[in-house]
């Protein structure tokens, strides 16, 4: 197991990433270069982020790459949103969705403020 999968909010972002990869599926031909990607994109950055930030030296270095997952999130948030508005999800999947998202910004920003609060404490 590599150290990020340990990671809860790690673990999140990657349930996530899935599920927006299962539910773009069934977007229409015309956003397969648009909404799709950057849906996808927007998902795989925020575990992504995570898993690199956990490799680097220093809780700087991580809680960078935190701040960068986070933008990801919300990020994914209105596209998630426009998605349920352009009718390309139905209701139950914006919430479904919309539930995972919010879990895995809960996980990743709680993890930023504990990685924060351990460097205040060790400088």
């Amino acid at each position: 197991m590599m150290p990020f999968e340990r990671l809860e909010a790690w673990r999140a972002c990657h349930l996530l990433a899935l599920a927006t990869y299962r539910v773009t599926a069934g977007f229409p031909d015309t956003e397969r270069y648009g909404l799709t990607v950057q849906m996808r994109r927007a998902a795989v950055s925020a575990a992504s982020n995570i898993a690199e930030g956990s490799a680097k030296r220093g809780a700087r270095e991580l809680r960078r790459y935190l701040d960068i997952a986070l933008g990801s999130l919300a990020e994914l948030c209105y596209q998630i949103r426009l998605s349920k508005d352009l009718a390309y999800i139905s209701v139950d999947q914006f919430a479904e969705l919309e539930a995972q998202r919010s879990t895995a910004g809960k996980l990743t920003w709680g993890l930023h403020e504990s990685v924060r609060r351990r460097e205040a404490l060790s400088g």
